[in-house]
């Protein structure tokens, strides 16, 4: 990493999050002068005379914003008006206060939702607006996907320094485990973990299990967000995996696997499978960046599992 960071002011939005948790550890190594963490009961995000104070108060040369509303895909069908409003709204805000103060740089994680629903494999970043996305979470990608346009638009007429990076789906320690908003690690996990515990002879998943995607584990995220925190100057989308496409299914055996479960999986085809395939095309990063993710997915599943069952697997 640069030196970039060392005595800069830094505001991280979401950063008592899952991912944000993982990015201020790793931040406060590099010597900041200060990071601060809004948090939504004193800052409404949404709100722009509440974006304004936060400004105010953390004075921040450097914002990384990574608040979101978002969940999996049931979700998402249920509050599509709230997660397009609410990440169209915070970013909006955040940008045009960066723009309003001249900071030294802001930088946006976007989203893999905001690819299109069929688009080729492996997804590159020119194919951002190649089409609409997959119709379930469609209004949480295309907010978060008008916001890279935002930010090249600022940089060409304003010069300010913004970067959007794209992610694919993140797990790892400390994932949410709801069943009602989790995404598919954790549900699996959970329901795996549980079956196991309770004998269960079957364990129910959604959807046909043909579906493919690509999984990041947290601490590679966050290591790529501060990569380029540190070294990119480029409004140019950015994307951020391993390149390694696994299908839904397989997923499922893997970690039922890695739990110690032997039963059954039934499949519930009336539930969506959501985007039919996802994976990343990661050469920007590896160019750009020199970035590639370290961790092999059955390494962080297994320690998504360990952390599971010895911190949330009571509740």
């Amino acid at each position: 990493m640069s030196d970039f960071l060392s005595g800069k002011r830094i505001c991280v939005t979401g950063g008592a999050g899952f991912l944000g948790r993982v990015v201020v550890k790793r931040l406060d190594a590099l010597q900041p002068a200060e990071i601060t963490v809004p948090r939504s009961t004193e800052y409404n995000l949404t709100d722009a005379r509440a974006v304004a104070r936060m400004y105010d108060d953390a004075q921040p040369d450097v914002v990384i914003h990574l608040a979101a509303e978002v969940g999996g895909i049931g979700a998402n069908q249920k509050r599509p008006g709230r997660f397009f409003y609410a990440n169209m709204a915070m970013g909006l805000h955040l940008i045009e206060e960066a723009r309003v103060r001249g900071i030294d740089k802001f930088v946006q994680v976007g989203t893999v939702c905001a690819y299109p629903k069929f688009c080729d494999v492996p997804f590159r970043e020119d194919d951002l607006w190649s089409g609409f996305p997959e119709e379930t979470n469609a209004p949480y990608g295309v907010a978060k996907r008008s916001l890279s346009v935002m930010l090249a638009s600022y940089r060409a007429e304003y010069g300010l320094n913004g970067l959007y990076l794209i992610p694919v789906n993140l797990y790892g320690p400390g994932d949410n485990f709801n069943l009602e908003t989790s995404h598919v690690i954790p549900a699996l996990i959970r329901k795996f973990c549980r079956a196991v515990d309770d004998g269960s002879p079957t364990v129910a998943c959604w959807g046909s299990g043909e579906a493919s995607r690509e999984f990041l584990y947290v601490d590679d995220a966050a290591d790529g967000i501060i990569k380029a925190t540190c070294e990119l100057n480029d409004s140019t989308p950015v994307n951020l995996g391993t390149g390694r496409e696994i299908k839904i299914r397989d997923l499922a055996k893997l970690i039922g696997d890695l739990c110690g479960y032997h039963g059954t999986v039934e499949w519930d085809t009336s539930r969506p499978d959501g985007q039919p395939r996802r994976q990343l095309d990661t050469s920007t990063a590896a160019r750009l960046l020199d970035w590639h993710a370290g961790t092999s997915l059955e390494n962080g599943l297994r320690a998504t599992i360990d952390w599971w069952r010895k911190h949330g697997a009571s509740k």
